[in-house]
């Protein structure tokens, strides 16, 4: 490896939530093994969350090469000891607000030491998560230094999160203060001039649009960062180029700098030998993994069991929790399912009476687990996934079709994609009817849409090892963003 790659230094910066940490982990990771040393910033809740849950405590990062460092800034937040999701408006307000000014602090006191310290060169750029322009922009303005954006998200939900300032100039935000609009036929208006994109309908971009305030916290702030991205000097999305071709396309159009389709990025991973893979052990979980569970698994029949885990952020009702309990236990399918201490908003997550009879010996209940060897396992035959990125593409990597319900954010493009650009997936009522979910499980798991979904699922999975092979477009891709990019 070129000495010289050594005297690069990125500063690794996610947003602060699960999903996003672990991504750009991963991608640090890459990087590192590139010879890049990284510092990787967390925000002091989440990394006193990682530390408290992780095996071996505080100690858990004494085994990190001396050239890969994690550090802490303040969230702007009140102290939390609570291991449960921070709100999210309440965060991205904070990420907005007050996060310029430690991440610049940082990047200062990181230059200050390297200046006396030899072992440790000067931060020579930022790798930002999408949605922390507000510092990230800023700082690498005040250093002098790239800035590389890494989306967490699919290409097709960046775009739409782009259409947002188009949205609102349209006249289809915010929603006029009628109820009726979220049930009538008008999120099946039909939009048909965003680059890339065909056949999509209103209720198929992102949901923060969905609101009657003009002031919306989440909506404004998705709008205002996402219209920043053409400030980034390099643009990475966690896809790969068979994936999204077409809004991949459409994308390196819309902004001036380079976009980089690099991923699965857990595939890359693995193609580092093991005698190389430093950092195999550090994991970035801010809920305790059940491992149990694996062994569970390993008693099941090849395919046979329904994985359910509706992600880190989102909250069902009561009502909800039932439906889909239900529903599951009528289906008479195993299932795994993944409850979060916090899962019901505001409750207790109680499961309907009789539940427990009806599925004894065939269900596995526990608060988290390591997803990626669930989806990865012979036994896992199908996945009820809320359609956060992270999940879809690591279901699409292990081949395993799904049952989509997406809720917030993101996850309607996402489930549109996966529905019918990939046909890899089924789509649950949001009402979550207990029939419905039945229905939908057979299906999935018995019926000949469900063995065309699972064959159109093998075939995804056969495209991203070709993509993180070593001439792949990922390898490529990863290839270009370095040498062309972060080692200028």
């Amino acid at each position: 490896m070129d000495p010289s790659t050594r005297k690069l230094h990125a500063l690794c910066l996610p947003s602060p939530a699960q999903s996003h940490i672990g991504t750009m982990l991963k991608l640090a990771k890459l990087l590192h093994h590139r010879g890049i040393h990284i510092t990787f910033v967390n925000t002091e809740f989440n990394h006193s969350r990682l530390l408290r849950l992780a095996k071996g405590g505080p100690t858990y990062l004494d085994r990190l090469p001396p050239d890969f460092q994690f550090v802490v800034i303040p969230d702007g937040l009140p102290p939390s000891e609570s291991d449960a999701t921070q709100d999210l408006k309440t965060m991205c307000d904070s990420v907005r607000h007050h996060l310029v000014a430690p991440v610049c602090s940082l990047i200062g006191d990181l230059n200050e030491r390297a200046a006396s310290d030899p072992t440790l060169p000067r931060v020579s750029c930022i790798v930002a998560d999408g949605f922390m322009t507000f510092s990230a922009c800023p700082a690498g303005e005040k250093f002098g230094i790239p800035v590389v954006n890494l989306f967490t998200i699919s290409a097709c939900s960046l775009m739409g999160f782009m259409q947002l300032h188009q949205l609102m100039e349209k006249g289809f935000i915010p929603l006029k203060a009628d109820e009726t609009y979220l049930t009538s036929c008008y999120l099946d208006t039909t939009i048909d001039w965003i680059p890339g994109m065909k056949s999509l309908r209103l209720r198929d971009l992102p949901r923060f649009f969905r609101s009657m305030d003009p002031d919306d916290i989440l909506c404004n702030f998705c709008k205002d960062t996402t219209a920043r991205a053409d400030k980034a000097d390099a643009t990475i999305i966690h896809t790969f180029d068979a994936l999204e071709s077409d809004v991949l396309g459409a994308l390196s159009v819309l902004l001036p700098r380079p976009v980089y389709a690099i991923g699965p990025f857990e595939l890359l991973l693995d193609r580092i030998p093991e005698r190389k893979n430093s950092l195999k052990h550090i994991a970035c979980n801010l809920w305790e993994e059940d491992i149990e569970c694996l062994q569970w698994l390993d008693l099941q029949k090849p395919k046979s069991v329904l994985y359910v885990n509706f992600g880190s952020v989102v909250f069902l009702t009561p009502e909800q929790l039932v439906g889909f309990a239900m529903g599951m236990a009528d289906s008479e399918h195993p299932f795994l399912w993944i409850i979060r201490s916090d899962l019901v908003s505001g409750d207790t997550a109680i499961l309907p009476p009789g539940f427990i009879e009806k599925t004894k010996g065939r269900g596995f209940i526990c608060d988290w687990c390591p997803q990626e060897e669930v989806l990865k396992h012979p036994s896992t035959g199908a996945f009820l996934t809320h359609c956060g990125w992270n999940s879809t593409i690591e279901a699409l990597t292990a081949g395993v079709p799904m049952l989509c319900w997406p809720c917030q954010g993101d996850q309607p493009t996402n489930c549109r994609y996966s529905c019918t650009e990939w046909e890899v997936g089924l789509e649950i009522d949001s009402n979550v009817k207990r029939d419905g979910v039945e229905r939908l499980v057979r299906e999935l798991m018995e019926g000949e849409r469900g063995k065309h979904l699972t064959d159109r699922a093998m075939e995804w999975k056969k495209l991203a090892i070709g993509a993180t092979e070593p001439h792949g477009s990922s390898s490529v891709n990863l290839d270009n963003l370095f040498y062309n990019v972060l080692s200028r």
